[in-house]
């Protein structure tokens, strides 16, 4: 039995933009876990029954489960659960890289063994080659996970890096990380994460052209697996 409730709204003569029930495929909402705040079971389940409806997934940051008592972790990603609401480890993969092939073997299989539903598979500080990412999106899919790669133009994304720094490095070419994207997918990736520095994070005038109307993006949500946008994300679905 499932805690969330399924509840009559408040003023529901009123008109609003309804979404599809849960499990969603369009208009995904990932929520922040610990990481700036602490945020505990508590929290979330206060969260949860007030607003738990529009939530899709929650995202662990900064490696923050690696602090935190296993049972606590575990209580979080149960209740996380119990409300439909997946579970991501963040970006961490980037420092357990590393520490070589057998940590983040462990890493995985330790995810596994908590329950988590998705690793997000990021390199916005340390760079890797294609080859390895595909056999990093293998190796989660293998698990029992959902890969959940990211792609940007820009090198040193992510945390608190500063605009002056990340304008430094200089930016990739759209049409590489759309080709990534690709890539990724047809290794079987379940969603794509677009990174927003150098698009509309950090960067004045925004680069709109990077963004969603751009034809590459829009080609790959013209062919199978059917990628849907939504936000920021491609999410890869089967056809049927």
């Amino acid at each position: 039995m499932k805690a969330s409730r399924d509840r009559g709204r408040s003023f529901p003569f009123l008109r609003i933009n309804e979404r599809e029930p849960k499990p969603r495929k369009r208009g995904l909402t990932e929520i922040r876990g610990p990481y700036y705040s602490v945020i505990g079971r508590r929290y979330l389940e206060d969260l949860f029954d007030t607003m738990g409806a529009y939530v899709d997934s929650l995202k662990f940051a900064g490696g923050s489960f690696t602090l935190m008592p296993e049972q606590a972790v575990r209580e979080i990603v149960d209740l996380c659960h119990a409300y439909d609401v997946l579970v991501s480890t963040g970006g961490f993969i980037e420092r357990v890289l590393a520490q070589g092939g057998e940590a983040v073997r462990r890493y995985v299989a330790e995810c596994k063994k908590l329950d988590f539903d998705i690793i997000e598979i990021s390199a916005g500080f340390v760079s890797i080659p294609t080859d390895d990412w595909l056999r990093l999106i293998e190796l989660v899919r293998k698990s029992g996970m959902k890969a959940k790669p990211e792609v940007g133009i820009r090198f040193g994304a992510g945390g608190a890096t500063a605009a002056a720094e990340l304008e430094a490095e200089g930016a990739r070419d759209p049409s590489w990380a759309i080709a990534q994207a690709k890539r990724f997918l047809d290794a079987g990736a379940e969603i794509i994460m677009v990174e927003s520095e150098g698009i509309t994070e950090n960067i004045d005038p925004w680069r709109m052209e990077c963004a969603g109307a751009s034809s590459g993006w829009k080609s790959l949500c013209s062919k199978p697996p059917t990628p849907k946008c939504s936000r920021g994300t491609l999410k890869a679905t089967a056809q049927t």
